[in-house]
């Protein structure tokens, strides 16, 4: 007999869900019966037929649980009835954070409510979890937990478990959580620097030794999960060097800590004498670490390299691309991936459905690089590493990929979505949420388990190889800038807009319309506006919170004093006249006459 599934109503919907393909059993809850045969399906929901636009191994099939969420989504969880929670990227006044509920098991949400408008509301939310019973969840700021009932929303009192003391940590002030068994939290405190440089992020600025950062940031820290009003000096150093950790995870299989961890920019465009473009593409790698007490991963005196397997100094501290310095005391990561990925989420696979060896893997939601010019943008995919006791049992897979919407990014706003966070259903669904619309995801597993092979891996292995977003570029063949149908081909650009490139285009993308991070350069009041602001920016910097074009961003920029008068010149013309503008061009003699006037005022 085919398998079914009998509509059922609310109160028992708990119950069922905890039901994960038991063949041939016949299970009474009050008067209803459920016959649960063998079959592929297990009583999942049927695939969408595109499979909402995503490239999976055979046997797999997704459905789009949501089209779009407004606020966007950071991260994930699913609860054990399967009603999934979401933390808003950009909370409006109805709440930071969305329930979603699955009411007939079509896969997709037919019930999506807000809920906590609470106090001091990041505009950038980042994790949710739920551990023993709470659900707890983060801005960058502030942690916070709620106890789950059974109804969809919770109506039980917020309690602030942790605060940040400084009111706008700045950069890299994500807070992802985990949870150990002996009742601990582990959270990130982010260096808001790129690599400790005595002017943040501004081209062959040396790093500051000792850094001062690593005393009271760039690493993690241990709490009591379950105690309230927490500040960073109630918890306790776990291990340091991390400049910053948007995915923490512990694995309960060997019961360690583990963290995917974003490398440091910038190589070529900060010290384009000592690294190429295509080693600023490809490197620093992003690694993925297993990490015990003490431990200490490098930053901001080294990186890792993937290809030559092994830890380097950075330029601001006498690297060159050769020079490893004093590495003996540094965690090996347990997989180095390629520079700029940007992992945001790890989930350890803990459910049943999938075939055996995706048991106690990581999966990982790549969101993409911003960083990655000349060449194609990289990552925008969700990746696997097949693990057994915490190590790898083989090298790092290709699960999904897709969310782009394009095989080449030239930049970070091609992509139509990104993924973001994990999370698994308690049917043991991989779940995937993306923030640039707030779409998600449900992955689930309809072929024969016993079958799956090699062989349904090899359309997922090709793309790892041959997919712009994924494979290690050509240093040669794969620069954008010689595909002369790019209208933005360096050829046609001018000094300016080389300048552009080298030094801007990084951060505000070539196509100057920026990222979720980065402001654009399009109809900008800040590149319309007054020139002598505009000129100021370039030659000190800017640090804090802009408003651009109505949308808040808090992320450094570099100042770029070192270029002469000429060259502020030629990029800011090149700026004002580029990417839709239209303005007057700004002239040496201006940029001069403001250089004098910030040294007559630092005298």
């Amino acid at each position: 007999m085919s398998s079914f599934f009998i509509p059922y109503n609310l109160s028992i919907r708990n119950s069922l869900f905890s039901i994960r393909g038991f063949c041939n059993s016949l299970i009474v809850v009050g008067s209803l019966c459920l016959i649960w045969q063998c079959s592929p399906d297990q009583g999942l929901p049927a695939g969408d037929k595109d499979n909402g636009g995503l490239y999976l191994p055979n046997g797999f099939e997704a459905v789009v649980v949501v089209d779009s969420l407004k606020g966007r989504a950071r991260h994930l969880t699913v609860n054990s009835n399967g009603d999934i929670y979401v933390k808003l990227r950009f909370p409006d006044s109805l709440g930071g954070n969305a329930a979603l509920r699955d009411t007939n098991n079509d896969g997709k949400a037919d019930i999506i409510k807000t809920f906590d408008d609470y106090q001091d509301r990041s505009s950038y939310g980042t994790e949710m979890k739920i551990h023993n019973g709470y659900l707890y969840f983060s801005s960058v700021t502030r942690i916070y937990r709620q106890k789950l009932t059974n109804d969809l929303l919770p109506d039980t009192p917020l309690e602030l478990i942790l605060s940040e003391t400084e009111r706008r940590p700045g950069q890299h002030s994500t807070k992802p959580l985990a949870f150990d068994k002996e009742g601990h939290m582990y959270t990130v405190f982010g260096a808001p620097s790129d690599a400790c440089q005595e002017d943040d992020r501004s081209p062959m600025s040396p790093g500051i030794y000792p850094c001062p950062i690593l005393e009271h940031r760039a690493g993690i820290w241990k709490f009591d999960a379950n105690k309230t009003g927490q500040f960073q000096k109630d918890g306790k150093k776990f291990a340091t060097g991390l400049r910053s950790v948007v995915g923490l995870q512990w694995n309960t299989e060997d019961d360690n800590l583990y963290a995917v961890v974003h490398g440091r920019d910038y190589l070529h465009n900060t010290w384009p004498r000592e690294f190429s473009a295509w080693e600023g593409a490809v490197l620093p790698s992003e690694v993925f670490l297993r990490l015990k007490e003490g431990d200490d991963a490098g930053w901001p005196y080294h990186y890792y390299d993937q290809i030559k397997k092994g830890y380097y100094l950075n330029p601001e501290y006498g690297g060159d691309g050769s020079k490893q310095g004093d590495i003996d005391q540094l965690t090996t990561p347990v997989v180095g991936f390629p520079g700029h990925f940007a992992p945001n989420d790890l989930f350890f696979y803990d459910g049943d459905q999938f075939p055996e060896r995706y048991k106690n893997g990581a999966f990982i939601a790549f969101h993409g690089s911003t960083s990655s010019s000349p060449y194609p943008q990289s990552g925008y995919f969700v990746g696997f590493v097949p693990m057994k006791n915490g190590m790898p049992t083989g090298p790092w897979e290709v699960f999904a990929d897709g969310f782009a919407g394009r095989d080449t990014i030239v930049n970070t706003s091609d992509a139509a979505y990104r993924p973001m966070g994990l999370a698994v259903g308690p049917e043991g669904s991989l779940y995937v949420s993306d923030s640039e619309k707030g779409k998600i995801w449900r992955i689930m597993f309809k072929g024969d388990k016993a079958k799956f092979d090699s062989s349904d891996l090899a359309g997922m292995a090709k793309r790892k190889q041959t997919a712009p977003n994924i494979k290690t570029p050509d240093e040669y063949k794969d620069l954008l800038i010689r595909d002369l149908t790019n209208p933005m081909d360096e050829a046609k650009m001018g000094e300016g807009g080389k300048l552009f490139n080298t030094f801007c285009s990084v951060c505000h993308q070539r196509d100057g319309l920026g990222n979720d991070r980065f402001p654009p350069l399009n109809d900008s009041e800040w590149v319309l506006g007054d020139k002598e602001r505009l000129i100021n920016v370039v030659l000190q910097g800017l640090r804090g919170e802009i408003i651009v074009k109505g949308k808040s961003y808090n992320n450094a920029m570099p100042k770029l004093n070192m270029l002469s008068d000429d060259e502020i010149a030629e990029v800011l013309t090149y700026i004002r006249q580029n990417f839709g503008n239209n303005a007057a061009k700004i002239t040496p003699q201006e940029v001069e006459k403001v250089r004098k006037q910030n040294t007559s005022a630092a005298n």
